[in-house]
C-alpha cells in the first residue's frame, strides 16, 4: 500500500508543450477530471493554483507524480518542486507494466494521467524526489562528451573506408590512421597522384613534426611512395572522390576540438566553487578502484547519482541493467538468460571499459587489478567472454557500492587475507554482545 494511499494525489502525463493532470480526492474518488496546461507561465500558475485549492478543501498535504520522461518533465518539475514537498517521479516502466490492467484497449493523454493518479495512490512502487542539479548538469556534460567521442569515431571509420577506395594502402602504413601526422598528409595530399607529384622534402618536413627521427621519416615516406605507385593504378580514378576525403578530415579536427573544450569545461565544473563537496569525495573514492579513471569514475557516479538511494548492492546491479533476466513459466527454468539492460547504458558503457581494463596488463607488464585478473583467469576460464566480463563487472559494481558506502578509498587485498579479517572482525562483534 502506498504511504500516500489516504491523501490526495496528483497524476501527470508530460508531454513536449503540454500536459494533462488528474487529481484523486484521499478516498480515491476522481476529485477533477484530466485536464490540459500549457507549459507556459499562465498553465504553471494555474496548476499550482488548482493544487493548492485541493489541499485547502481536504486540509492535508497532496502527493504530486509524473513521470521522468527525458528532460521535458523537468522545468515542471522544478517549479512544483519548490513549491510543494511531496513530489515526485515514477520510471515510465511501471506505469508501461499497467498498461494492460483494463480489459478495454484505450490510450490517451487524459488516461495515461489518471493511471499515474491510481499506480501513485494504490501501490507501494519506487519513486524518486528531485536529485541534486550538480548530477544532472554533470551527467548531461558527460553523456554529451560520450556521444560527440561516437561521432568522432563514426567519422574516422568512414575515412578509413573511403581511403580504401581512394588511396588503397594508405591505412597500413600509420598505426594510428588519424594521428596528427596522417591527417596533415592527407589533408596536402589527398590522392597518390598528388602524393607522386610533390617534392620530397615537403612531405619530409610534415612527417618530421612527429619527431620519432630521421630514419622514421624516410621509412614512412618510402612507404608512402611505395603505395601511392601502386594505388595509382589500382584505385578508383574520379575526379571528386577526394572530397570525401577533405571533408571527413575537417569533421574530425572539429569533432577533436569540442571534446578537448568539453573535457576542460568538466573538470572546471567539477573543481568549482558550485560543485558540491561530497559529489567530488565520491568521484576521488570511485577513482581509487583500480582500472578506473577520473573520467570514468565521473560517469559513474553521475548516473548513479546519490548511493543511499540503494539499500543494498543488488539494487545497484539493477538500476546498472547487468542484472540477469529471468525466464521461469510452470517446469521451463531457461539456462540462456541474457542482461535485463534496464538503466542507463552510459553506466554499463562505463563499467565495461573498466572491466576489460581489470583483467589487463599495465605497460611495465604489472596486472591493472591483480585479485581480477585472478577471478578471471582462474574462475571463469572457458566461459564466453562477454559472460566473464559481466562476472566481472559485478565485481567491480560491488566495491564502488563498498567505496561510496563506507566513505573509504579502495584497498586491493587478497581475497583470503580479506576474508580473514572478515572473519576476526566478526568474532570480535560476538565476543563483544556476549
Amino acid at each position: 500500500m502506498s504511504k500516500f494511499s489516504l491523501n490526495p494525489v496528483v497524476g501527470i502525463d508530460v508531454s513536449a508543450d503540454f500536459s494533462y493532470v488528474a487529481i484523486l480526492a484521499p478516498n480515491g474518488d476522481t476529485f477533477k477530471k484530466p485536464f490540459k496546461i500549457i507549459h507556459d507561465s499562465n498553465g504553471f500558475n494555474y496548476l499550482v493554483e488548482t493544487i493548492k485549492k485541493v489541499e485547502e478543501e481536504f486540509s492535508m498535504k497532496s502527493a504530486i507524480f509524473m513521470e521522468s520522461t527525458g528532460v521535458y518533465h523537468l522545468p515542471l518539475f522544478h517549479f512544483l518542486n519548490e513549491r510543494f514537498d511531496n513530489t515526485f517521479t515514477i520510471n515510465p516502466l511501471v506505469t508501461k507494466y499497467n498498461n494492460n490492467s483494463n480489459i478495454r484497449k484505450a490510450k490517451n493523454d487524459k488516461l495515461d494521467s489518471l493511471k499515474i493518479a491510481n499506480i501513485a495512490k494504490f501501490q507501494n512502487v519506487k519513486y524518486s524526489k528531485a536529485p541534486d542539479m550538480s548530477y544532472f548538469v554533470l551527467k548531461k556534460m558527460l553523456r554529451e562528451y560520450y556521444k560527440l567521442t561516437d561521432r568522432c569515431s563514426d567519422t574516422k571509420k568512414k575515412l578509413s573506408t573511403d581511403l580504401r577506395i581512394i588511396f588503397p594502402g594508405y591505412c597500413d602504413i600509420f598505426s594510428d590512421l588519424t594521428s596528427m601526422t596522417s591527417l596533415a598528409i592527407l589533408t596536402n595530399y589527398s590522392t597518390p597522384n598528388a602524393l607522386l607529384s610533390a617534392p620530397k622534402d615537403d612531405i619530409l618536413k610534415i612527417l618530421s613534426k612527429a619527431r620519432k627521427g630521421n630514419n622514421w621519416s624516410l621509412k614512412i615516406y618510402s612507404d608512402l611512395i611505395k603505395k601511392a605507385q601502386d594505388a595509382s593504378v589500382i584505385a578508383v580514378k574520379f575526379n571528386f572522390l577526394n572530397t570525401f576525403i577533405a571533408s571527413s578530415i575537417d569533421l574530425i579536427n572539429t569533432y577533436d576540438r569540442q571534446i578537448s573544450n568539453l573535457l576542460s569545461q568538466i573538470d572546471s565544473f567539477i573543481y568549482s566553487d558550485l560543485f558540491p563537496e561530497n559529489i567530488r569525495t565520491n568521484i576521488s573514492l570511485v577513482d581509487s578502484i583500480h582500472g578506473i579513471g577520473h573520467l570514468t569514475a565521473a560517469t559513474l557516479i553521475a548516473e548513479i547519482g546519490d548511493i543511499n538511494d540503494f539499500i543494498k548492492p543488488k539494487k545497484l546491479i539493477a538500476f546498472l541493467g547487468i542484472d540477469s533476466s529471468v525466464k521461469d513459466s510452470g517446469k521451463f527454468k531457461s539456462t540462456n538468460n541474457k542482461i535485463s539492460k534496464r538503466g542507463t547504458r552510459y553506466g554499463r558503457r562505463a563499467l565495461y571499459a573498466v572491466a576489460l581494463a581489470s583483467i589487463r596488463n599495465s605497460r611495465n607488464g604489472s596486472p591493472i587489478n591483480s585479485v581480477l585478473q585472478q577471478y578471471y583467469n582462474n574462475n571463469l576460464n572457458g566461459k564466453q567472454s562477454k559472460v566473464a566480463l559481466i562476472a566481472i563487472t559485478h565485481k567491480i559494481v560491488l566495491y564502488i557500492y563498498s567505496v561510496l558506502k563506507n566513505q573509504k578509498p579502495f584497498n586491493l587485498r587478497d581475497p583470503m587475507i580479506h576474508k580473514q579479517m572478515y572473519l576476526e572482525n566478526h568474532n570480535t562483534d560476538t565476543n563483544t554482545v556476549a
